[in-house]
């Protein structure tokens, strides 16, 4: 009964914020064409690197969908590096999941977050960009999910034509493809966190945290791991609960949803094993330092993201998100969906 009731608590507090993160996604998704994004990621430099890392930071792209997106911008012109700071910016934060940090973790920890995601994306751009070019670029899918929103690249025969149909058009993708992308995981995500609360007693791992061992150890199980943003987010929240350090929860928030097996094979096809090797040294060095540097901080400080957490899941009535909740359960069944919105 106790589990049920933290999963409640749990879910209660992350439906509004992504509910709203869904629609902002939408609204994103409707009014950010991908030709403006190929060009402003042309050139190798830090400043196009940069560009990259910021404008995937808001796609409501997963790890998974967000590869066939880079390719065609690799494809299309997009330089080494540009494309892999995309293609770590863009699952490793979104509308959604900074929005839940916000409300999980704390609002420090959700500005840790977004600032990690995009140093990580840009010291390992400006890396990869150093390499050699691949002698062959292979063709086809990357073949890493089944979601329709893996091959949302492809541009439909006939555009929106007014700025109604364009935002619906945006929203209809976030609340059928993208919800559907994160809605398993997600679900999966607030059980963990449900069970981490309820069975295991607060500070149990404190003893397994701290000191760049217990870091590095988080980078290598995040790293492999196929989890989306948003799901990640509670999942840190029970760990953080358990006695982790907010430097392990960071590692994990940003090791674990930047990158993914069919990431790293993906990238090996399209830029070189040379590439993957600088790839992923520098994801598992710039995450444990950022984790590192996050405990540093706050041994100095004295601050608790914990606390700050509670206090921001405070600003919300239960009947809005009581009724976020409900919305979001019936919009992510996908018969009601489909009967009620058309989506």
């Amino acid at each position: 009964m106790k589990l049920v009731l933290e999963l409640l608590s749990i879910a209660l507090t992350a439906a509004p914020w992504l509910l709203l993160g869904l629609m902002v996604a939408g609204l994103i998704k409707a009014w950010m064409p991908e030709q403006l994004i190929q060009r402003w990621m042309g050139g190798q430099g830090i400043g196009s690197i940069t560009r990259a890392a910021v404008i995937g930071m808001p796609l409501p792209l997963c790890s998974c969908g967000a590869i066939p997106t880079a390719l065609a911008l690799h494809r299309g012109g997009a330089g080494r590096g540009p494309t892999t700071a995309f293609l770590i910016s863009t699952p490793g934060v979104g509308v959604d999941s900074i929005l839940l940090t916000s409300v999980l973790l704390g609002p420090l920890m959700a500005l840790v977050r977004v600032a990690g995601a995009m140093v990580t994306a840009i010291v390992t751009g400006l890396l990869v960009g150093f390499t050699k070019q691949s002698i062959s670029v292979a063709a086809g899918s990357s073949g890493c999910c089944e979601s329709k929103s893996c091959g949302d690249h492809k541009q439909h025969s006939k555009a929106p034509s007014t700025g109604w149909q364009r935002s619906l058009a945006g929203l209809r993708y976030a609340f059928s493809d993208l919800l559907d992308d994160i809605s398993g995981w997600m679900f999966a995500g607030l059980l963990l966190a449900g069970v981490l609360i309820t069975l295991v007693p607060p500070n149990t791992m404190a003893g397994f945290s701290g000191g760049l061992a217990a870091l590095m150890l988080m980078a290598v199980i995040g790293i492999p791991l196929y989890i989306c943003a948003a799901a990640a987010t509670p999942i840190a929240a029970g760990l953080l609960l358990a006695g982790i350090s907010p430097g392990m929860a960071l590692v994990f928030l940003l090791a674990g949803p930047i990158t993914s097996l069919a990431t790293l094979a993906i990238l090996r096809r399209e830029l070189g094993s040379q590439a993957l090797a600088v790839y992923l040294v520098s994801v598992l060095l710039v995450t444990v330092l950022m984790g590192w540097l996050l405990d540093m901080v706050l041994v100095i400080t004295g601050w608790n993201p914990v606390e700050q957490a509670s206090q921001v899941q405070e600003l919300l009535p239960i009947w809005l998100e009581s009724l976020a909740l409900v919305v979001l359960g019936l919009v992510a069944i996908r018969p009601l969906r489909k009967r009620w919105l058309g989506f």
